[in-house]
């Protein structure tokens, strides 16, 4: 399984339900891995989309402890012995756990790469991804040239767990 996030400086992701700072090449990043995948994802990520509706053109699984929670067009799992029964039918490389905060420190077991999109800066925030800098499970297997949007930095990194 896959991560995918947009962290800062101090590995943070977010602050009151929202993104750091949204940034057109990481969303293009996004949009190129995740098209016509898996998707999981948290209950309060998915109110953050658009119209709070599943993302379009990819399989969207639901993690929520909410046992009412339903949504058009997305799968709900209330479990995580109910999310490995949901993705049985689908190659461990075609899912990609987008968040938030809690999905991915559950998920991070589950994984074996993750596609982290570093920006130099330190936010306001109130949500983290785990430092995978100072776990020594994960390595960094491929850096991009660092890029630029305006007077914001970023750089995209693999990380891949180690064998």
């Amino acid at each position: 399984m896959n991560m995918i996030a947009a962290v800062d400086k101090n590995w943070a992701i977010g602050r009151k339900g929202r993104l750091l700072v949204s940034i057109p090449g990481d969303q293009k990043l996004f949009r190129e891995e995740t098209m016509g995948k898996v998707v999981v994802l948290g209950r309060r990520t998915l109110r953050t989309f658009p119209q709070g509706m599943p993302l379009q053109g990819r399989t969207n699984i639901i993690l929520t402890r909410d046992m009412s929670f339903a949504v058009k067009g997305a799968e709900t799992v209330h479990s995580l012995e109910a999310l490995k029964e949901a993705l049985k039918p689908y190659s461990p490389q075609d899912v990609y756990c987008i968040g938030g905060e809690s999905i991915y420190r559950q998920l991070l077991p589950w994984c074996d790469t993750a596609h982290i999109t570093r920006i130099d800066h330190a936010y306001e925030a109130d949500a983290w991804f785990p430092n995978l800098d100072r776990d020594p499970e994960w390595e960094i297997t491929a850096e991009s040239d660092e890029q630029t949007y305006f007077d914001i930095a970023y750089t995209f990194f693999r990380y891949e767990r180690r064998k």
